[in-house]
Protein backbone atom coordinates (compact mmCIF):
# COMPACT_ATOMS: atom_id res chain seq x y z
CA UNK A 1 0.00 0.00 0.00
CA UNK A 2 2.97 2.31 0.76
CA UNK A 3 4.48 1.88 -2.32
CA UNK A 4 1.39 2.48 -4.65
CA UNK A 5 1.14 5.84 -2.55
CA UNK A 6 4.55 6.67 -3.61
CA UNK A 7 3.33 5.99 -6.83
CA UNK A 8 0.77 8.15 -6.78
CA UNK A 9 2.73 10.64 -5.37
CA UNK A 10 5.76 10.93 -7.97
CA UNK A 11 3.07 10.20 -10.64
CA UNK A 12 1.07 13.95 -9.59
CA UNK A 13 4.88 15.60 -8.90
CA UNK A 14 6.09 14.65 -12.50
CA UNK A 15 2.31 15.71 -14.01
CA UNK A 16 2.65 18.88 -12.47
CA UNK A 17 6.44 19.52 -13.34
CA UNK A 18 5.23 19.30 -16.77
CA UNK A 19 2.27 21.58 -16.59
CA UNK A 20 4.55 24.52 -14.76
CA UNK A 21 6.47 23.90 -17.69
CA UNK A 22 4.11 23.98 -20.05
CA UNK A 23 2.64 27.27 -18.32
CA UNK A 24 5.90 29.23 -18.15
CA UNK A 25 6.68 28.40 -21.59
CA UNK A 26 3.52 29.82 -22.75
CA UNK A 27 3.92 32.80 -20.68
CA UNK A 28 7.35 33.26 -21.84
CA UNK A 29 6.48 33.20 -25.61
CA UNK A 30 3.63 35.89 -24.85
CA UNK A 31 6.10 38.01 -22.95
CA UNK A 32 7.98 37.91 -25.89
CA UNK A 33 5.87 38.91 -28.32
CA UNK A 34 5.91 43.67 -28.91
CA UNK A 35 2.78 45.15 -28.82
CA UNK A 36 2.62 45.15 -32.31
CA UNK A 37 3.31 41.58 -32.67
CA UNK A 38 0.19 41.33 -30.03
CA UNK A 39 -2.20 43.41 -31.88
CA UNK A 40 -1.68 41.70 -34.98
CA UNK A 41 -2.86 37.87 -33.50
CA UNK A 42 -6.08 37.08 -34.37
CA UNK A 43 -8.30 37.04 -31.42
CA UNK A 44 -9.39 33.45 -30.63
CA UNK A 45 -12.50 32.78 -32.43
CA UNK A 46 -16.01 32.40 -30.10
CA UNK A 47 -18.92 30.11 -30.71
CA UNK A 48 -21.54 32.78 -32.67
CA UNK A 49 -18.84 35.30 -33.24
CA UNK A 50 -17.89 33.86 -36.81
CA UNK A 51 -18.74 36.43 -39.30
CA UNK A 52 -19.93 35.99 -42.93
CA UNK A 53 -16.28 35.68 -44.25
CA UNK A 54 -14.94 33.06 -42.22
CA UNK A 55 -17.77 30.82 -42.78
CA UNK A 56 -16.72 27.99 -44.65
CA UNK A 57 -17.73 27.51 -48.30
CA UNK A 58 -20.69 25.34 -49.01
CA UNK A 59 -20.45 23.03 -52.22
CA UNK A 60 -22.96 22.69 -54.59
CA UNK A 61 -23.68 19.64 -54.91
CA UNK A 62 -25.28 19.77 -58.68
CA UNK A 63 -21.76 21.63 -59.62
CA UNK A 64 -19.53 18.89 -57.89
CA UNK A 65 -21.34 16.47 -59.99
CA UNK A 66 -21.64 17.95 -63.03
CA UNK A 67 -17.84 18.71 -62.99
CA UNK A 68 -17.32 15.18 -61.89
CA UNK A 69 -19.51 13.60 -64.65
CA UNK A 70 -17.81 15.59 -67.43
CA UNK A 71 -20.28 16.55 -70.70
CA UNK A 72 -19.93 13.36 -72.00
CA UNK A 73 -21.25 11.00 -69.21
CA UNK A 74 -23.66 14.17 -68.64
CA UNK A 75 -25.17 13.83 -71.62
CA UNK A 76 -25.39 10.27 -71.82
CA UNK A 77 -26.84 10.33 -68.32
CA UNK A 78 -29.83 12.83 -69.51
CA UNK A 79 -30.32 10.98 -72.68
CA UNK A 80 -30.55 7.75 -70.75
CA UNK A 81 -32.95 9.84 -67.68
CA UNK A 82 -35.65 11.00 -70.32
CA UNK A 83 -35.80 7.97 -71.92
CA UNK A 84 -36.32 6.41 -68.81
CA UNK A 85 -39.12 8.77 -68.09
CA UNK A 86 -40.70 9.03 -71.76
CA UNK A 87 -40.85 4.99 -71.55
CA UNK A 88 -42.22 4.80 -67.97
CA UNK A 89 -45.46 7.25 -68.77
CA UNK A 90 -45.62 5.64 -71.97
CA UNK A 91 -45.96 2.30 -70.03
CA UNK A 92 -48.39 3.57 -67.22
CA UNK A 93 -50.81 5.23 -69.77
CA UNK A 94 -50.78 1.99 -71.65
CA UNK A 95 -51.08 -0.60 -68.82
CA UNK A 96 -54.26 1.32 -67.23
CA UNK A 97 -57.31 -1.24 -67.59
CA UNK A 98 -59.28 0.91 -69.75
CA UNK A 99 -56.32 0.50 -72.92
CA UNK A 100 -56.34 -3.10 -72.48
CA UNK A 101 -59.70 -4.25 -71.19
CA UNK A 102 -61.78 -1.67 -70.83
CA UNK A 103 -65.13 -2.63 -68.67
CA UNK A 104 -67.46 -0.18 -70.51
CA UNK A 105 -66.05 -1.76 -74.14
CA UNK A 106 -67.37 -5.55 -72.39
CA UNK A 107 -70.58 -4.17 -71.20
CA UNK A 108 -71.51 -2.29 -74.57
CA UNK A 109 -70.50 -5.23 -76.67
CA UNK A 110 -72.42 -7.75 -74.75
CA UNK A 111 -75.58 -6.13 -74.69
CA UNK A 112 -75.20 -5.74 -78.38
CA UNK A 113 -74.76 -9.21 -78.76
CA UNK A 114 -77.84 -9.91 -76.62
CA UNK A 115 -80.07 -7.33 -78.69
CA UNK A 116 -78.97 -9.72 -81.94
CA UNK A 117 -76.76 -6.72 -83.30
CA UNK A 118 -73.93 -8.76 -84.61
CA UNK A 119 -72.45 -5.99 -87.35
CA UNK A 120 -72.90 -3.49 -84.49
CA UNK A 121 -70.81 -5.37 -82.20
CA UNK A 122 -68.37 -5.92 -84.66
CA UNK A 123 -67.80 -2.34 -85.30
CA UNK A 124 -68.01 -1.46 -81.81
CA UNK A 125 -65.01 -4.01 -81.19
CA UNK A 126 -63.06 -2.87 -84.39
CA UNK A 127 -63.21 0.81 -83.49
CA UNK A 128 -62.06 0.73 -80.09
CA UNK A 129 -57.95 0.38 -79.71
CA UNK A 130 -57.69 -1.69 -76.85
CA UNK A 131 -56.51 -5.81 -76.32
CA UNK A 132 -60.11 -6.52 -75.81
CA UNK A 133 -61.63 -4.72 -78.88
CA UNK A 134 -59.08 -6.40 -81.06
CA UNK A 135 -59.42 -9.54 -80.27
CA UNK A 136 -62.99 -9.59 -79.90
CA UNK A 137 -63.45 -8.10 -83.79
CA UNK A 138 -60.72 -10.82 -84.41
CA UNK A 139 -63.20 -13.25 -83.11
CA UNK A 140 -66.57 -11.54 -84.60
CA UNK A 141 -64.92 -11.75 -88.31
CA UNK A 142 -63.80 -15.20 -88.12
CA UNK A 143 -67.22 -16.49 -86.15
CA UNK A 144 -68.76 -17.07 -89.21
CA UNK A 145 -66.24 -19.95 -90.12
CA UNK A 146 -66.93 -21.56 -87.02
CA UNK A 147 -66.02 -21.30 -83.19
CA UNK A 148 -62.62 -23.08 -84.10
CA UNK A 149 -61.58 -21.02 -86.17
CA UNK A 150 -62.69 -17.43 -84.57
CA UNK A 151 -61.24 -18.56 -81.18
CA UNK A 152 -57.81 -19.50 -83.10
CA UNK A 153 -57.46 -16.25 -84.80
CA UNK A 154 -58.78 -14.49 -80.61
CA UNK A 155 -55.72 -16.19 -79.96
CA UNK A 156 -53.41 -14.60 -83.01
CA UNK A 157 -54.57 -11.32 -82.08
CA UNK A 158 -54.20 -11.49 -78.41
CA UNK A 159 -50.61 -12.61 -78.88
CA UNK A 160 -49.65 -9.87 -81.22
CA UNK A 161 -51.19 -7.15 -79.05
CA UNK A 162 -49.22 -9.11 -75.79
CA UNK A 163 -45.70 -8.69 -78.30
CA UNK A 164 -46.53 -4.83 -78.86
CA UNK A 165 -47.14 -4.52 -75.01
CA UNK A 166 -43.70 -6.39 -73.97
CA UNK A 167 -41.61 -4.49 -76.48
CA UNK A 168 -42.81 -1.08 -75.29
CA UNK A 169 -42.54 -2.53 -71.74
CA UNK A 170 -38.62 -4.04 -72.48
CA UNK A 171 -37.22 -0.52 -72.75
CA UNK A 172 -37.38 -0.26 -69.09
CA UNK A 173 -35.40 -3.31 -68.94
CA UNK A 174 -33.07 -2.13 -71.38
CA UNK A 175 -32.89 0.99 -69.08
CA UNK A 176 -31.92 -0.82 -66.30
CA UNK A 177 -29.31 -2.82 -67.85
CA UNK A 178 -27.39 0.14 -69.79
CA UNK A 179 -27.14 2.66 -66.90
CA UNK A 180 -24.91 0.57 -64.81
CA UNK A 181 -23.21 -0.12 -67.92
CA UNK A 182 -22.57 3.47 -68.24
CA UNK A 183 -21.68 4.10 -64.76
CA UNK A 184 -19.19 1.19 -64.94
CA UNK A 185 -17.58 2.41 -67.66
CA UNK A 186 -17.35 6.41 -66.28
CA UNK A 187 -15.35 3.98 -62.53
CA UNK A 188 -12.81 2.45 -65.16
CA UNK A 189 -12.23 5.81 -67.11
CA UNK A 190 -12.02 7.48 -63.87
CA UNK A 191 -9.68 5.06 -62.50
CA UNK A 192 -7.49 5.42 -65.99
CA UNK A 193 -7.23 9.14 -65.62
CA UNK A 194 -6.24 8.42 -61.79
CA UNK A 195 -3.47 6.24 -62.82
CA UNK A 196 -1.92 8.44 -65.42
CA UNK A 197 -1.71 10.86 -62.90
CA UNK A 198 0.09 8.50 -60.63
CA UNK A 199 2.42 7.77 -63.43
CA UNK A 200 3.29 10.78 -65.64
CA UNK A 201 3.79 12.16 -62.27
CA UNK A 202 7.79 12.15 -61.51
CA UNK A 203 6.84 13.24 -57.79
CA UNK A 204 3.97 12.45 -55.29
CA UNK A 205 1.14 13.63 -57.41
CA UNK A 206 -1.40 16.24 -56.04
CA UNK A 207 -4.43 15.04 -54.28
CA UNK A 208 -6.49 16.97 -55.79
CA UNK A 209 -5.38 15.46 -59.08
CA UNK A 210 -6.03 11.77 -58.44
CA UNK A 211 -9.70 13.31 -56.88
CA UNK A 212 -10.66 14.32 -60.61
CA UNK A 213 -10.64 10.58 -61.49
CA UNK A 214 -11.79 8.91 -57.86
CA UNK A 215 -14.46 11.31 -58.53
CA UNK A 216 -15.49 10.77 -61.80
CA UNK A 217 -15.16 6.69 -60.82
CA UNK A 218 -17.48 6.79 -57.75
CA UNK A 219 -20.11 9.52 -58.90
CA UNK A 220 -20.84 7.75 -62.91
CA UNK A 221 -21.45 4.34 -60.78
CA UNK A 222 -23.77 6.24 -58.49
CA UNK A 223 -25.92 8.03 -61.01
CA UNK A 224 -25.99 4.66 -63.45
CA UNK A 225 -27.70 2.92 -60.25
CA UNK A 226 -29.93 5.74 -59.18
CA UNK A 227 -31.18 5.73 -62.63
CA UNK A 228 -31.12 1.61 -62.78
CA UNK A 229 -32.97 0.45 -59.81
CA UNK A 230 -36.23 2.71 -60.46
CA UNK A 231 -35.98 1.37 -64.12
CA UNK A 232 -35.35 -2.19 -63.04
CA UNK A 233 -38.57 -2.04 -60.07
CA UNK A 234 -40.81 -0.24 -62.73
CA UNK A 235 -39.91 -2.84 -65.64
CA UNK A 236 -40.60 -5.78 -63.04
CA UNK A 237 -43.99 -4.46 -61.57
CA UNK A 238 -45.36 -3.78 -64.92
CA UNK A 239 -44.61 -6.87 -66.26
CA UNK A 240 -47.03 -8.40 -62.92
CA UNK A 241 -49.62 -6.42 -64.40
CA UNK A 242 -49.11 -6.58 -68.06
CA UNK A 243 -49.43 -10.60 -67.34
CA UNK A 244 -52.33 -10.01 -65.07
CA UNK A 245 -54.37 -7.55 -67.74
CA UNK A 246 -53.35 -10.00 -70.16
CA UNK A 247 -55.27 -13.17 -68.30
CA UNK A 248 -58.17 -11.04 -67.75
CA UNK A 249 -58.73 -9.66 -71.11
CA UNK A 250 -58.48 -13.41 -72.42
CA UNK A 251 -61.03 -14.62 -69.78
CA UNK A 252 -63.10 -11.72 -70.49
CA UNK A 253 -62.74 -11.98 -74.39
CA UNK A 254 -63.68 -16.15 -74.22
CA UNK A 255 -66.46 -15.21 -72.13
CA UNK A 256 -68.17 -13.00 -74.18
CA UNK A 257 -67.55 -15.38 -77.27
CA UNK A 258 -68.64 -18.19 -75.44
CA UNK A 259 -72.16 -18.33 -76.73
CA UNK A 260 -71.19 -18.88 -80.05
CA UNK A 261 -69.09 -22.00 -79.08
CA UNK A 262 -71.66 -24.35 -79.83
CA UNK A 263 -72.67 -22.91 -83.47
CA UNK A 264 -70.86 -24.68 -86.41
CA UNK A 265 -72.11 -21.68 -88.74
CA UNK A 266 -73.77 -18.46 -88.25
Amino acid sequence: MLSVSRARFWITVVALFFAVVAGSEAVREAMSLSPQAAAQQPAPATPGAINGNDKPQQKNYLEFFFNALGIRYTLAFLVISFTFVAFLVMNLLGLRRDAVCPPHLAAAFETQLNENKLQEAFDLAKNDDSMLGQILAAGMQNVQSGYDKAEEAMGQVGEDENLKLEHRLSFLSLVGTIAPMVGLLGTVDGMVLSFMEIASSDTQPKPSKLADGISMALITTLVGLIIAIPAIIAFNLLKNRLTRLVMETGQQAGSLMSRFENQGRK
